[in-house]
């Protein structure tokens, strides 16, 4: 299983989110844009399919922009990984979708990627967009400054 740039960037926009927007606070997606050296364009897709599953939401107007709608204790890299890349399966037969001719009950290496996808799912479930704040703190506090992109 791969993260494609939509995930990488997907999780760069919650971060960004996280520090820059608030519940009076919101930020302007050529703000993050510009802070990550991103293609806005690229991030108005990405950003679409947040919205769509309740990571955030956006407001028009001048004080308009976007904010989290979960917060980022509570926001795990699965919850974003799965808004833009899907169930993050190794293997399609996990979900269904399978074009390997093989009857998945009787297929030896599906035990395999079933015990790999839960690997991959509780990985994903531990680490919080709380939790890459805490470590870009503790990595300032070294002297070592991540958030002069973000």
């Amino acid at each position: 299983m791969k993260i494609s740039t939509k995930g990488v960037y997907a999780m760069e926009i919650v971060t960004d989110l996280a520090l820059h927007a608030g519940e009076e606070q919101k930020e302007s997606l050529g703000n993050i844009a510009r802070r990550r050296g991103l293609s806005e364009k690229y991030l108005e897709r990405i950003i679409k399919a947040l919205k769509e599953n309740g990571i955030v939401e956006s407001v028009r107007g001048a004080r308009g922009g976007y904010r989290l709608l979960v917060s980022p204790e509570q926001l795990t890299a699965r919850m974003v990984l799965q808004a833009v890349e899907g169930p993050l399966a190794p293997v399609g037969c996990l979900t269904g979708e399978t074009d390997c001719q093989m009857d998945c009950d009787a297929c030896p290496t599906r035990p395999l990627w079933q015990e790999m996808w839960d690997c991959i799912l509780d990985a994903a479930d531990q680490v919080t967009v709380g939790n890459i704040l805490e470590e870009t703190k503790r990595e300032e506090k070294r002297g070592i400054d991540r958030t002069a992109q973000i």
